[in-house]
């Protein structure tokens, strides 16, 4: 949120007017209040429209100007983080912009060249915020975990679901990316992260001809072996953290799928597997992930979703997110996190991305 600042009369006035020029998509106005006037002084580019619910004038310009207006905006040092008091940022009120569909592209690209210079910033400070509220990965894998009688999978020290059952269409859709390459009895499959095995039955169901799971929680490893997935003949459990296995997994096998879903790591931790997976994936492979960045604002989460694009691309992936419709908001979904005492959403959207990144 913008701290409030000492301004003088003649600053209020040009920041009033700012913001009532971006309100009324006049770029002209706009552009000549941001120039320096004869007395030396300019609007502020962080004008604030309304202070009880911090509207900036880059959200009025957003919504109501023209990609000239916002770009203007933008160059003087607007913030295009900022969020208004009920969480949306600029780009979401770029959203509603009939007039000028640049704005949004024009908003989601600054943001994203932002993101790659400062080495995804804004990213890890809301990953740091939301860590506040959740068990890290060392606590989470010191800690009990509870499978609830909807399936789900419980962190007994915070209450936070780890898993949760409405997860499974997007589950099978990984399953089916990944193993998409390779027909049935072909293919070496990895999943990092068995959860509550939903992305392992249906992997499962496409017949790889090898198939490993890592898995690092005592007590999911636990509920594998009790389910038997030691047994499967095509499947090799693999137990501790990816990170002190995967290469030496690599001098085993080359995959043609790979999934990524832990709990309790971040974008640094994510970045760090996808250096480490041209080494182990075969050319043509595919690898997914848990698209759970940024799950409470869409814009954040679109600038994620483009930098972990870019990230790809850099090593040699290629990347695209395929749409797959969700239902999160029903009454009955977040049910058994409430009864833990934690109650916290990890998906606020009706719509997921599926990523399908191929080698």
């Amino acid at each position: 949120r913008i701290a409030p600042i000492h301004m003088s009369a003649g600053a209020q006035n040009l920041n009033r007017a700012l913001c009532n020029a971006a309100r009324a998509g006049d770029t002209a106005e706009v552009l000549r209040l941001l120039g320096a006037g004869e007395d030396g002084h300019a609007a502020s580019p962080n004008a604030v429209f309304d202070p009880v619910n911090n509207v900036t004038v880059l959200m009025l310009a957003a919504e109501h100007g023209s990609a000239a207006m916002v770009h203007a905006l933008l160059d003087a040092g607007a913030s295009w983080q900022e969020r208004s008091l009920d969480g949306a940022t600029p780009g979401e009120y770029a959203m509603a912009n009939t007039k000028d569909r640049e704005c949004f592209k024009l908003l989601l690209e600054w943001a994203v060249q932002c993101e790659m210079i400062l080495g995804a910033a804004t990213l890890k400070q809301r990953e740091e915020e939301e860590a506040q509220h959740i068990s890290s990965n060392e606590e989470y894998l010191s800690s009990s975990i509870k499978y609830t009688e909807d399936g789900d999978i419980i962190d007994e020290s915070s209450g936070d679901a780890v898993m949760m059952e409405w997860e499974t269409p997007l589950m099978e859709r990984h399953a089916m990316e990944i193993t998409s390459r390779k027909e049935p009895g072909e293919g070496v499959v990895l999943n990092i992260g068995f959860g509550m095995g939903i992305i392992d039955r249906f992997i499962e169901r496409e017949r790889p001809k090898q198939h490993v799971i890592i898995e690092a929680h005592p007590d999911v490893y636990k509920q594998m072996i009790r389910l038997g997935w030691d047994k499967k003949p095509n499947v090799k459990v693999v137990f501790g953290r990816w990170q002190d296995v995967i290469d030496e997994l690599g001098l085993t096998f080359k995959f043609d799928g790979v999934f990524f879903d832990t709990y309790g790591e971040y974008w640094e931790d994510m970045v760090a597997l996808h250096r480490r997976l041209p080494a182990i994936m075969n050319e043509g492979g595919v690898y997914s992930f848990f698209n759970g960045l940024s799950p409470d604002n869409i814009f954040f989460h679109l600038v994620a979703g483009e930098v972990a694009r870019r990230e790809l691309n850099e090593l040699g992936f290629s990347v695209s997110f395929s749409p797959v419709k969700v239902d999160t908001v029903g009454s009955t979904t977040w049910d058994s996190v409430e009864k833990m005492g934690s109650g916290r959403r990890y998906w606020h959207f009706d719509q997921y991305f599926v990523p399908v990144c191929v080698l």
